[in-house]
């Protein structure tokens, strides 16, 4: 099915603005209001999107609703309303899994545009709910996953994508697990950039000081310290916070891009561009 776009998009009027996020946790009555709305723009039914929430939420049909409009329709809407915040990323994902190609590509993007304008810190890749950050941090994780592509740096690659799934995992997200897997991907590449396939990531900057130009060597130093503190020596009532968590892997993503853009002959115009200091 092909959806029409609308006049703004048209003659070039619409432009998608973006709303500082202050939604993680929680789902908005206004999200589950619209997740509806973008499943019977694709021409479905009621009880079809029934089938979906029952089969997240654990909840079987209602028998004596059988009409799609008003019936379905209000007990749909119940289970949307009244669920765990969590769940309805669930349903979410659920519906994608139902959808048609074409279908999938549509309701994705409205609501992908819809986390966007509305200031929710969620993203759909490929058909799974992922965290999003501000556009520093989607700019920086994006090039981060592209160059350690190119430079065949795939335990890396794994590494920062781990520490993203810990990000967004539900209800709560692995702040500790996010940091130790965005330090282990900055590790690896230095290893691999230094040739020394041992010393950890704090040594690695004693023992080679020209890997990361002077003084911003000891902005790395100190990362490696606060990551193996907060990411590996936990004490009671200290636990890191999402938005730590979140600098940790932005920072540690662009000094890999760095990095891994030096090792693969990548051209850098600037020894510096790539840090975030």
């Amino acid at each position: 099915m092909d959806k029409k776009e609308t006049f703004s998009k048209r003659q070039g009027l619409y432009s998608l603005k973006e709303k500082e996020i202050t939604v993680r946790e929680d789902a908005p009555e206004g999200l589950r209001g619209f997740i509806k709305m973008a499943f019977y723009d694709l021409n479905k039914n009621p009880s079809e999107l029934r089938t979906i929430t029952s089969r997240v939420l654990k909840t079987p049909p209602d028998s004596n609703n059988w009409s799609e409009f008003p019936n379905i329709d209000w007990e749909v809407g119940q289970h949307i309303e009244n669920c765990e915040w969590y769940l309805v990323y669930d349903i979410i994902e659920v519906i994608i899994q139902k959808l048609n190609p074409k279908e999938k590509e549509i309701f994705t993007n409205e609501i992908n545009e819809y986390f966007i304008t509305n200031g929710i810190g969620w993203k759909i890749v490929n058909g799974q709910i992922e965290t999003r950050g501000d556009e520093v941090f989607e700019t920086a994780v994006k090039k981060v996953v592209s160059v350690l592509d190119v430079a065949k740096l795939q335990t890396a690659k794994t590494e920062i994508g781990e520490a993203l799934n810990d990000l967004s995992r539900r209800p709560t997200p692995d702040i500790t697990g996010a940091i130790q897997h965005s330090l282990a991907c900055l590790e690896c590449v230095t290893r691999e950039f230094t040739g020394d396939k041992k010393s950890t990531l704090g040594d690695l900057m004693k023992k080679y000081p020209g890997v990361i130009p002077s003084p911003l060597d000891q902005a790395v130093t100190k990362i490696w310290g606060y990551t193996s503190e907060q990411g590996r020596h936990l004490r009671e009532g200290e636990a890191p916070e999402y938005l730590e968590a979140e600098l940790v892997v932005e920072v540690t993503s662009s000094i890999a891009t760095y990095l891994g853009k030096k090792l693969s002959g990548i051209n850098i115009t600037e020894q510096t561009d790539e840090l975030p200091f």
